[in-house]
């Protein structure tokens, strides 16, 4: 079995989440209530059983508590053999008392569902599958052969055999069914929390790289004096020491050198320093920012940017903000991927919302997962022809989740879905197929203030 990814919650893993205390406390609640449903049966309800072989077995759950709680530190968690072992001992420990006391007869015999549903959220679909097998087998061997209950004088608690045999059903469907179920519900539960992880990861690496260019800007900025001043020197030396060439070449490589290194403080950021202005931005320039890195992949990326009524007023200055910007980069990246030859970015604004399209003349989303965008870890059959649209790329939805959570986030809405037909709002009008995506926002929730005052510049600390 491989180890999951740092940072990963793996389906196949999440026996390792288990602690051995916890386990052991609810294993030891268990046991106390079968003891004091033994004991209610034995001298309240007259019934009759083999009580030594019943203790035994019950002694043999206690001491297997016992030593888990001695042996054992307290933050001991369970690997996933170790779990699917202790549940088996459960599931067998339970068959055994049930075999002693009556069998399918027995109204505690829906307790074996409990391990099997318990087992089917903790560990992974092979082990459950196993051991749901397991019961499933043992409680149809003791509907076949088991020690009948008495009463006091000797006579046998008999089942008329039709209900027996719905005994048998309703457990075995219950096992079937809580397995299933458990773990379906356990399993979404595992691929959401991976996938807001990620989401997380994704926002909190945005949110480093903005600070990041701010702070190299005013890197570029405060150094732009000393490198000034170093080029001037080197400049004055090497027209001084023209007479030793050998001074003045060293002299003109120390101005190279400086500007090179004015070149590239350049390079590592356009931006000013790291104050209010780095927050906010025109439209247009946040959707620039936010396609960039896929400007150049070979698709043409055109961007349409026009007020959607006449008393709309002029371009907004919206929220530069790192969940905004890795948001729509997802989806840009979407489209260029899928896209056969051109992507459109639209947005418009009326006095109240922003709307934002944005288009492919791609194949469009399959009708199979169409419903289920936006959604983490889409299952879909493989497509052969995938690799030759997409090359290297297996996508499970988690990109599209990210983009829909993050912009969710700042208070957008997200329609996902195929164009037909003639695109009569893009130049050329050109005959569309592929996919859609509409994200809208109420004004207030993006809008900048413009007349905010800019935030004081920080100084550099050492």
């Amino acid at each position: 079995m491989t180890t999951p990814p740092f940072g990963e919650i793996s389906q196949e893993h999440r026996g390792d989440w288990v602690r051995l205390r916890t386990m052991a406390y609810v294993r030891a609640l268990a046991l106390g209530g079968q003891a004091v449903a033994l004991l209610v049966a034995h001298y309240y309800l007259g019934l009759r059983f083999d009580v030594v072989l019943v203790w035994l077995v019950m002694g043999a759950a206690a001491l297997s508590i016992l030593l888990s709680l001695l042996l054992f530190p307290q933050t001991r968690r369970l690997s996933e053999s170790e779990a699917l072992l202790t549940f088996l001992f459960d599931i067998a420990q339970l068959s055994c008392l049930l075999y002693l006391t009556g069998g399918i007869t027995n109204p505690f015999a829906l307790l074996i569902i409990a391990p099997v549903a318990v087992a089917a959220m903790a560990l992974g679909s092979r082990a459950t599958l196993f051991l749901a097998a397991m019961a499933v087998a043992l409680i149809t061997l003791i509907s076949l052969t088991y020690q009948p209950l008495r009463f006091d004088d000797g006579t046998v608690l008999i089942v008329p055999p039709i209900l027996a045999f719905g005994f048998w059903a309703a457990i075995v469907i219950g096992i079937v069914f809580q397995a299933f179920y458990a773990q379906r519900v356990a399993a979404e539960a595992t691929s959401m929390a991976n996938a807001l992880l990620a989401a997380q990861m994704a926002l909190s690496r945005e949110q480093k790289l903005t600070d990041l260019g701010g702070v190299v800007a005013a890197t570029a900025h405060e150094l732009g004096t000393p490198l000034a001043t170093i080029k001037l020197i080197a400049s004055e030396l090497e027209a001084e020491l023209r007479a030793q060439p050998e001074l003045a070449e060293d002299a003109r490589i120390l101005r190279e050198q400086a500007d090179r290194c004015r070149d590239i403080l350049r390079s590592m950021g356009r931006a000013g320093k790291d104050d209010t202005h780095l927050r906010r931005a025109p439209l247009e320039a946040v959707l620039q920012e936010a396609a960039e890195p896929h400007l150049a992949r070979g698709k043409q990326v055109h961007f349409l940017i026009a007020p959607g009524a006449e008393d709309a007023g002029d371009q907004p200055l919206v929220l530069r903000r790192p969940e905004i910007i890795h948001g729509l980069r997802n989806l840009i990246q979407n489209a260029v991927d899928f896209a056969r030859a051109e992507v459109w970015v639209q947005a418009e604004w009326s006095d109240t919302r922003l709307r934002i399209r944005i288009r492919d003349d791609g194949a469009g989303f399959s009708p199979q997962i169409l419903g289920a965008i936006g959604e983490p870890f889409i299952r879909q059959r493989r497509d052969p022809e995938r690799p030759n649209r997409r090359p290297g790329y297996d996508g499970m939805g988690l990109g599209l989740f990210i983009a829909k959570t993050l912009l969710e986030r700042s208070g957008a809405v997200l329609q996902v879905g195929n164009q037909q037909g003639v695109a009569r709002d893009l130049p050329g009008q050109p005959r569309l197929q592929g996919g859609q995506i509409t994200i809208d926002w109420p004004l207030e929730h993006i809008l900048a203030d413009r007349d905010a005052p800019l935030a004081p510049n920080q100084p550099l600390s050492a």
